[in-house]
């Protein structure tokens, strides 16, 4: 018997759709105007305009439709680049990060949703779960210069994709300023330097 579905895993359509995109909805507002403590499951039925009894039944808890609201940022997000170039790839993905970051509904939550994983659990696990898809995506990018005998062979795509973002985040974390194509290009020249030199050769 398999196990059963986390809390808003499922993805049906028709009316529960409606109701589902209502709620991320309003449970996004709420994490970007006042951070995760904002996930109250009784006031985000109200803000959404759905039964209370709804949103507890489905999410259970605000680390559920915390795992919930990331699934579905992964699943809209843009897929990767095919330029047939590395650098190139890889700088699409860092414009991409670091649009999403400076975006000021997106950048907000994305900040609240990194300090409750610090104490949550569960949102904790939605955001590595929410990385780990967008990093295998752009991944991809990785194989194929491998393939093209761009990078050497035994590349870590993963690693070089983790690469381009992380750079972006400390100093979005670090120094609270506004991040800027130069960031995005500078991180993606540097992971791609680094992995025509062999850094990221594995085993």
């Amino acid at each position: 018997m398999s196990d059963p579905a986390a809390p808003g895993t499922l993805r049906p359509g028709g009316r529960t759709a409606r109701i589902r995109e209502a709620v991320l909805l309003a449970a996004g507002d709420a994490l970007a105007a006042d951070g995760f403590d904002a996930l109250d499951l009784g006031e985000i039925a109200r803000r959404a305009g759905v039964g209370k009894t709804t949103v507890y039944r489905r999410w259970g808890t605000p680390g559920g439709l915390a795992a919930d609201l990331l699934a579905d940022m992964a699943e809209q997000s843009l897929p990767r680049a095919d330029t047939g170039a590395l650098e190139e790839d890889l700088r699409a993905n860092a414009r991409l990060v670091v649009r999403t970051l400076d975006d000021p509904r997106q950048g907000r939550l994305f900040r609240a949703l990194i300090a409750a994983s610090l104490c949550n659990e569960q949102a904790a696990e939605a955001l590595h779960r929410f990385y780990a898809v967008r990093v295998d995506e752009w991944a991809g990018c990785v194989r194929d210069a491998v393939a093209r005998g761009e990078v050497p062979d035994g590349t870590d795509p993963h690693g070089v994709v983790a690469a381009v973002s992380a750079p972006l985040y400390y100093a979005l974390l670090n120094t609270g300023r506004s991040l800027t194509e130069a960031d995005a290009d500078r991180a993606a020249r540097a992971a791609s330097t680094a992995a025509r030199a062999g850094v990221w050769v594995t085993g």
